[in-house]
């Protein structure tokens, strides 16, 4: 029996098309940084990409900024905004990937939860009476991290809205779009983001490279010391392949965003059918924007590595809430942001389809987990 996979929010299965543009790329030996014409015609590409990038996410060519991936993206934004010297505290919502949190705790400033309502969407209301109260003499220049589309549930969140809060007190807002690029339109410009992190394998490119979009008027600080590539911003021989693979990657997944908009109809018939299998369920995000191909059930006794575990054995493939997080014990953090109790937090799974996806899926996935439930699953009443 063929595996199913269906953990693309995970990582996304790389384009042919993407295999072939970075084998081409591969072909050529020179380093961008050289300047003879193998190392021009290296640097090329590498421009061309960059201007791709910024047209197709509405932004300028010149403020996108190559890295390793998304973690380096987020870390970059995050140190800038605190090397520029007059930020005490950061404001992080409670659903950041640990990419955002985990550095923001390293930083050695104050750190405050935004918290989110119980569809999973920020609460703006509490950021605008925090603002309301702010003190820039005490509490210095806000700054604000806030992820488009969340990576465990899907929700898309109100960034522009909070992007004009914060920057009513001059503050500067990061955006993580790495689960909503390739997914869902994303303009750079409207959001009123200063940083904005991508990264390439979660929209049918490489793993290993990604890209930081940094507003002009964003104070950027150098993290990466070495060479003077990327225009001083970041040190290291720049990765032709990836970035090419990036960049088809990328004008691939946009010109399918109405394709892949149409998978909320697979997500949405997969969650009815789970839901008649197991009233006792609950769907993380249901009634607020989601990401199309998201989707994130919560059972009260059933642990999610549990399931993960029997739908390995039925070959096929999901998560327990992140990838990156995967292997803890405690429960899903975005299950305990949106107030979920222990139990259920612990029973978060995440099925996330991808551009490989067939509506047949939607069929096989349902039939095993609902077999596994059936024989396996803690029977708890749904009022527990």
């Amino acid at each position: 029996m063929m595996r199913l996979y269906l953990d693309h929010n995970a990582s996304t299965t790389v384009r042919p098309q993407v295999v072939a543009a970075m084998a081409e790329a591969m072909a050529h030996t020179a380093n961008p940084s050289s300047v003879h014409r193998d190392g021009q015609q290296a640097a090329r590409a590498v421009e061309d990409v960059r201007r791709v990038v910024g047209k197709l996410l509405c932004a300028r060519a010149e403020d996108v900024i190559f890295t390793s991936g998304g973690t380096e993206a987020t870390n970059l934004a995050i140190h800038s905004a605190i090397d520029a010297g007059d930020a005490k505290r950061l404001i992080v919502s409670a659903l950041e990937h640990e990419a955002i949190a985990a550095t923001a705790r390293a930083s050695g400033l104050l750190v405050e939860t935004m918290p989110v309502t119980r569809a999973g969407i920020a609460d703006l209301s509490w950021l605008e009476t925090k603002l309301a109260n702010w003190n820039s003499e005490i509490d210095g220049r806000p700054v604000l991290a806030l992820m488009l589309a969340n990576n465990e549930i899907g929700t898309i969140q109100p960034v522009a809205a909070a992007a004009a809060m914060i920057h009513e007190h001059d503050g500067l807002m990061i955006v993580d779009a790495i689960q909503a690029v390739g997914k869902v339109p994303v303009d750079f410009a409207a959001l009123g983001a200063d940083y904005l992190a991508i990264s390439a394998h979660k929209f049918g490119g490489p793993q290993g490279i990604g890209a930081l979009i940094a507003a002009c008027n964003a104070p950027l600080s150098r993290h990466h010391h070495g060479g003077g590539q990327e225009k001083g911003r970041r040190g290291g021989t720049l990765n032709v392949a990836g970035i090419t693979g990036l960049g088809r990657a990328l004008e691939m997944a946009v010109a399918e965003l109405d394709q892949f908009a149409a998978l909320a109809d697979w997500r949405d018939a997969l969650q009815a059918r789970l839901k008649t299998a197991a009233p006792e369920i609950e769907i993380l995000g249901e009634g607020a924007p989601r990401l199309p191909n998201t989707l994130s059930i919560a059972h009260p006794s059933w642990k999610g590595e549990t399931q993960v575990m029997a739908m390995d054995l039925a070959n096929i493939s999901i998560s327990a809430g992140s990838a990156c997080s995967s292997g803890k014990t405690r429960g899903s953090k975005a299950g305990l942001a949106l107030g979920l109790k222990t139990g259920p937090a612990e029973g978060l799974i995440r099925i996330s389809f991808g551009w490989t996806s067939k509506e047949d899926d939607i069929d096989a996935f349902a039939r095993a987990w609902t077999a596994a439930h059936t024989r396996i699953a803690p029977k708890t009443p749904v009022s527990a």
